[in-house]
């Protein structure tokens, strides 16, 4: 079993950049892909972005793409989503999520664990 624990959330301009990350419990990390999703108010869930185990594969939503870098270290349990030139459509609550069988899935049934949420939000 993992636990994910997210931070790096908050308010910042449109234009802007932020960092999260994502701390897992266990030694089973590098056993899992991990994902990115996000939810904003009044919409449901979607897939941002994903890395495979050892960290050589990615795969992102359109909508972030060439704005936002997943990567991972697994000697540290943690994975990051560096987002750059936010815009106020990407407000909302990010969470992260480990998948044990399919790399590079954006589906999010396909998760198996999954963190408490660390809410981002853009100004315009």
């Amino acid at each position: 079993q993992v636990q994910l624990v997210e931070s790096g959330g908050g308010l910042v301009q449109a234009g802007g950049s932020l960092r999260l990350s994502c701390a897992a419990s266990g030694r089973t990390f590098r056993s899992y892909n991990m994902g990115w999703f996000r939810q904003a108010p009044g919409k449901v869930r979607e897939f941002v972005a994903t890395i495979t185990r050892s960290g050589s594969s990615t795969y992102y939503a359109d909508s972030v793409k060439g704005r936002f870098t997943i990567s991972r270290d697994n000697a540290k349990n943690t994975v990051y989503l560096q987002m750059n030139s936010l815009k106020p459509e990407d407000t909302a609550v990010y969470y992260c999520a480990a998948e044990g069988t399919r790399p590079l899935s954006s589906r999010e049934y396909e998760y198996d664990y999954w963190g408490q949420g660390t809410q981002v939000t853009v100004s315009s």
